[in-house]
């Protein structure tokens, strides 16, 4: 992976003239890449991991098990974009296993979410069957600690 693109994903809050500096190129050529990287549609986004734990917010997050019936012509990919249009769904993503989609969901409440399973995505033509697992706590959010410790304490290894 080209080590611009490696920073930015690790640390999208770095400034241009904090790349640059780091890999020893010009902020003009930085900036240049990183629009050209986002005009290839290669980055699609940025976003901050936030602590919601600390903002007191109180949503309720699910992971959904998806069985589908794939399409003659367009597999799963029709059904699954379909339900990742939803404004409730965060992510989907196509599985090997015991199920088809993984769908991860957020709603104001439970009923919220539940609404979502019931009312909008198993009655969707081709949704065989869903199972719901509520997200109870994070401690990890993509690669970021949610809590740090404050003694640094190391985990033991045992012989």
């Amino acid at each position: 992976m080209d080590p611009l693109l490696k920073l930015v994903h690790e640390n999208a809050a770095l400034k241009p003239a904090q790349l640059a500096a780091m890999l020893n190129l010009s902020e003009a050529e930085v900036s240049a890449r990183i629009a050209g990287y986002e005009a290839a549609q290669i980055i699609l986004g940025y976003r901050a991991i936030l602590n919601e734990e600390k903002l007191h917010l109180d949503l309720v997050r699910a992971v959904i098990e998806v069985k589908i019936t794939p399409e003659r012509e367009g597999g799963f990919n029709r059904l699954a974009e379909r339900i990742s249009r939803y404004d409730e769904v965060n992510s989907c993503y196509l599985m090997s296993g015991g199920y088809d989609l993984l769908v991860v969901i957020e709603g104001a409440n439970l009923r919220e979410v539940a609404t979502f399973v019931s009312e909008k995505l198993a009655t969707i033509h081709g949704v065989i069957s869903t199972a719901t697992h509520f997200m109870l706590k994070p401690y990890k959010e993509q690669g970021v600690l949610m809590s740090r410790e404050q003694n640094g304490e190391r985990l033991s290894v045992a012989p």
